[in-house]
């Protein structure tokens, strides 16, 4: 367990700067072009392909190593959720930057991921299981934002959010601070989604 996590925190962070400059990046160069700085907003289309490429390499290794081995090899059903689900994220993190039909098959390839997690965890992991509730926290935010379904996605979190309400006191001491946390974050994307349809990003 703890490879696995000390895993997903070393690519989660490489991603993730690499995500929020992507952001920043993007929105530059939006302001940029509609004032009419062309140069500007030519060299910020630049750099952001630069920051694409690194992206989808980072991308690129990681689902290569969770498809040849990883998945394969989980020793447990808590193991093949969590590297499920993590096959899901790095296919979202690619559909979120590419365009085109690049952009429809990295979602579709999340879509099934989260789907056969989903699978999983129903089956094998309690509601509060802090695994099971990430999942539906991510699964939720991949479809609001990248499928653009908002119905489906309030539907998801707050199902995901009740069910472990409900089982609040059986929780396992030892992952009482991680289950509640996510919940507090799908009760934010709720609130969030619910109040303004501009949308939010509250997946890890």
């Amino acid at each position: 367990v703890e490879e696995r996590n000390l895993l997903s925190v070393a690519y989660k962070n490489a991603v993730g700067s690499r995500r929020a400059a992507w952001r920043i990046i993007t929105s530059v160069q939006q302001k940029e072009k509609s004032k009419g700085n062309n140069d500007n907003a030519e060299w910020a289309k630049e750099f952001c392909g630069k920051v694409e490429e690194e992206l989808q390499k980072i991308c690129d290794d990681i689902l290569s190593l969770l498809g040849d081995t990883l998945i394969k090899n989980a020793a447990s059903e808590e193991g093949k959720v969590f590297y499920q689900k993590m096959k899901a994220d790095y296919h979202r993190y690619i559909a979120e930057f590419a365009e085109g039909t690049k952009k429809t098959e990295a979602a579709e390839l999340a879509r099934q991921a989260y789907g056969e997690a989903k699978k999983v965890a129903e089956k094998s992991l309690a509601v509060t299981h802090p695994i099971r509730l990430g999942l539906a926290l991510n699964y939720s935010v991949f479809q609001y934002e990248v499928l653009q379904e908002p119905d489906e996605a309030c539907k998801m979190a707050r199902t995901a959010f009740e069910d472990a309400i409900a089982e609040l006191d059986n929780v396992a001491e030892d992952s009482y601070k991680d289950s509640t946390l996510i919940m507090q974050l799908l009760r934010d994307n709720l609130t969030l989604w619910t109040s303004d349809a501009e949308g939010g990003e509250g997946g890890q």
